[in-house]
């Protein structure tokens, strides 16, 4: 397939990147700052853009078969509308290109996966550090569900670094009212390529943790 993937310098993007090359699919790595993907191969294709730039955006978007949005940044602590509002530019480039299967990487805790990720991110975490951080992903969430696109939303738990496991859960009802949910970034990647092929959650919020 030909993927297009957003935020592909950060870490779960950089994983998508490499898994994505790995199952033989052309890939567009799409970035602000292209030097911070160090991958190199001779199905990937790095674009310079900005998720705010409708014509970078286009350029991207164009004759691809699936947008992967691993969109994310660290101005957390200031309201801001930039997953909301760069979601946005991306659904309506793609409706203007006919590409129709969109998939992005939200979180475990918003909309109806409040409370799942923890006692420690539902008191504390979300509530005092990633307060405006999650209230943009919430409005992001509504923008991807009001569209006429085939999306898929993925609610991770708290992201690391760790080997992939290759045995997690997904699916409704995912995480834990008390304890902390995580899940490898390998591992979310992995579960976001397989739903090249399978449609078992279009149109729909699978969690996935440990």
């Amino acid at each position: 397939m030909k993927i297009l993937i957003i935020g592909s310098t950060g870490g779960t993007g950089q994983q998508l990147v490499k898994q994505a090359l790995e199952k033989n699919n052309i890939v567009t790595a799409f970035a602000r700052k292209p030097s911070k993907l160090k991958i190199e191969h001779y199905n990937l294709k790095i674009l310079k853009g900005d998720v705010f730039d409708i014509d970078s955006l286009a350029e991207a978007i164009n004759e691809q078969d699936v947008v992967i949005s691993s969109l994310g940044h660290k101005r957390f602590l200031l309201p801001n509308k930039i997953l909301s509002q760069g979601t946005k530019n991306i659904i309506d480039v793609m409706g203007k290109n006919n590409v129709k299967r969109f998939i992005c990487i939200s979180s475990l805790g918003i909309g109806d996966s409040i409370g799942r990720m923890g006692l420690y991110y539902t008191l504390f975490v979300i509530p005092v550090i990633l307060h405006f951080y999650f209230w943009d992903k919430g409005k992001q969430e509504k923008i991807i569900r009001k569209s006429n696109l085939d999306w898929t939303i993925v609610r991770p738990g708290a992201l690391n670094n760790r080997k992939a496991k290759g045995n997690y859960k997904h699916g409704k009802n995912i995480g834990n009212f008390i304890w902390t949910v995580s899940i490898s970034r390998s591992d979310v990647a992995n579960f976001i390529l397989d739903q090249l092929t399978d449609k078992t959650y279009i149109n729909d919020t699978p969690g996935i943790c440990w």
